[in-house]
């Protein structure tokens, strides 16, 4: 174990230069560089620092999803041709097919795991360093003095160094942790569960494998969470919750904006742009009349004009009653 967080060292030594720049900056607006605070956001700001240039990989990861789902009847006709054949020879030419398809269409799978595999030493290496700061184990710009500064640093009267495991018996550290992997689930949730709801066209749905898959991670993704989450420093559960919630505004803002075809999402786009055409007076969009999306312009309510009593010549009549004359 020690020699594969050895052949982390260079990102924990990235990881660490990040973190004490921000801490860096945060100090020098003011925030106590001994505190809770400035520790917690340099955490924040080295998850949007890897955030942002995993983005190329993001868009890389939506493309080659969509290509799955666009190849899916493919797909099936091929799972149908060797349906209940055992053989070898007949699973072995199933997958040289099924690579043939993928490489006709310019369609990676492995590029949809691409963003979770690079995460993955990042967020082992801030663990690394997380976990040794309780021994005073110093790493690149982590010296002696910020390492110290770090492991006393606190979140809502939790140590960023504490472990629930071996601090159960600390009430703020029980509640922080338990709160923090209640939020991790949740937010998590969410992200999959409009991923499946909104953006998946019925088609890539029907007898599709991944999809299967998707839905049991949807419910097990927070039990994993809670398993492993007892035994990770809180400094990690917060680099792990902020980047659940970049993954979900990301996510939201995909799918508003650039759903997948054949979606929910993309008919909800569709009416959007229907209605703000209508609304300029122009011609809808081409994607909302070729949907079949039904959208009515807005009525317009007009002012009703007070009524005057009598009409025009009522009132233009002189008064004839006797005693005007």
């Amino acid at each position: 174990m020690d020699t594969f967080f050895d052949l982390l060292y260079p990102i924990q030594w990235v990881v660490a230069w990040i973190m004490v720049r921000f801490h860096d900056l945060f100090t020098a607006l003011g925030l106590d560089p001994e505190g809770g605070a400035a520790w917690s956001l340099s955490i924040v700001g080295l998850v949007i620092v890897i955030r942002i240039i995993l983005i190329p990989l993001f868009v890389k990861q939506i493309k080659a999803m969509r290509g799955m789902q666009v190849l899916q009847p493919e797909m099936r006709k091929i799972q149908q041709k060797y349906k209940g054949k055992t053989d070898p020879q007949s699973k072995q030419a199933q997958q040289q097919e099924m690579m043939a398809l993928y490489r006709e269409s310019g369609t990676n799978p492995m590029a949809s795991c691409l963003p979770i595999l690079l995460q993955s030493p990042i967020f082992f290496a801030l663990f690394h360093t997380l976990n040794g700061i309780g021994q005073g184990r110093t790493v690149g710009a982590l010296n002696a003095t910020l390492v110290d500064q770090i492991d006393k640093a606190t979140i809502f009267g939790a140590e960023l160094s504490d472990i629930f495991w071996t601090n159960r018996g600390d009430l703020n550290v029980v509640i922080v942790t338990v709160t923090m992997i209640v939020l991790m689930s949740l937010s998590q949730f969410v992200t999959q569960k409009q991923l499946m709801a909104k953006n998946t066209s019925s088609a890539s749905m029907e007898g599709n494998p991944f999809a299967q898959q998707q839905k049991m991670m949807l419910y097990l993704l927070p039990i994993i969470f809670a398993i492993s989450g007892v035994h990770f420093p809180i400094g990690v559960l917060l680099y792990w919750l902020t980047t659940n919630a970049w993954s979900m505004g990301q996510q939201f803002f995909v799918i508003r904006n650039m759903p997948t075809p054949g979606s929910i999402a993309e008919k909800e786009l569709n009416e959007r742009k229907a209605r703000r055409a209508l609304r300029r007076g122009k011609p809808l969009p081409e994607a909302a009349a070729d949907g079949g999306t039904t959208v009515t312009a807005p009525v317009r309510q007009q002012r009703q004009q007070p009524k005057r009593g009598g009409s025009r010549e009522t009132r233009r009549k002189p008064n004839t009653r006797p005693g005007n004359r």
